[in-house]
């Protein structure tokens, strides 16, 4: 069987990379910042958060970028609060917003609201004008249990899209095979998936260093140095480092280049899927 490197028009044992920024939409720190790093850095993919207040700014400034929906059932962040554009109840935690864990989303969220959110987030997105290039899931909520993932993959069969997709191994850990139950369904995702911290730099390189056959996605939270930034999440310093090591660092172009890989973004992927 044909490898996907292959489906995609490389050699077989070509290294393809998605360079992916997460979070765009969070904040006007991350809307500047992501596409920065879309424009004039190293990144070939980002992910929009819909929820988000800033999430219709992002659309403001998209200029037909590889962009994808980050779906979003959660709200982490202690005193920046966003919640369900449906207003579904089971999907509202205490505080006015959604859940701040897996666990609590897992626990109260009722199915049909999940699935009904998510494709709300999706279709508005289409109205603001994006060209959605894929689907992935903030925090995995929707990739890691069996129930939500159904709606995870209908989805992604609903609107012909690729989706992010945990690595093999970590099938032994959830209890079920994603990955075969994707694949069955004609939906197309990378061969491999780095789980990268914010302030991914360290992570990134030891990837790179040793880049597998395949396609391979890593992503990055970057975001400018701001008032807002440092307000709204705890996390800022290491959005920073990831701007500038996606925008700012020769080093990242170099290590690219070393390691014989080729940037591609979820587009490619998204055609494939719906040839």
């Amino acid at each position: 069987m044909a490898t996907l490197a292959e489906r995609l028009g490389y050699a077989p044992d070509a290294k393809l990379l998605i360079v992916n920024c997460d979070d765009l939409g969070s904040t006007r720190s991350a809307n500047l910042a992501v596409y920065e790093s879309l424009r004039n850095g190293v990144a070939t993919s980002a992910s929009i958060m819909v929820p988000c207040p800033w999430a219709r700014d992002a659309a403001a400034l998209y200029r037909g970028e590889d962009v994808g929906v980050h779906l979003t059932l959660n709200s982490e962040w202690e005193t920046y609060r966003w919640g369900p554009t449906t207003h579904s109840p089971s999907l509202l935690d205490g505080d006015g917003g959604f859940p701040r864990t897996v666990e609590d989303t897992w626990d109260h969220g009722d199915l049909e609201e999940v699935r009904k959110e998510c494709r709300a987030q999706i279709e508005r997105a289409i109205l603001w004008g994006f060209d959605i290039s894929h689907l992935d899931s903030h925090m995995g909520t929707l990739q890691l249990r069996a129930d939500f993932f159904d709606v995870y993959l209908e989805l992604a069969v609903d609107f012909g899209l690729p989706l992010r997709m945990a690595g093999a191994s970590a099938e032994r850990v959830v209890g079920f095979p994603f990955r075969k139950l994707a694949a069955d369904e004609g939906v197309v995702f990378p061969d491999h998936f780095v789980l990268c911290p914010i302030g991914a730099r360290k992570r990134i390189e030891r990837v790179l260093f040793d880049l597998r056959p395949g396609v391979t996605e890593v992503y990055l939270h970057p975001a400018l140095d701001t008032d807002e930034l440092r307000a709204a999440c705890d996390s800022w310093a290491g959005r920073v480092e990831d701007h500038a090591f996606l925008c700012n660092d020769r080093s990242l172009p170099a290590l690219i280049d070393r390691a014989g890989a080729t940037l591609v973004g979820y587009r490619e992927l998204r055609e494939l899927q719906r040839a």
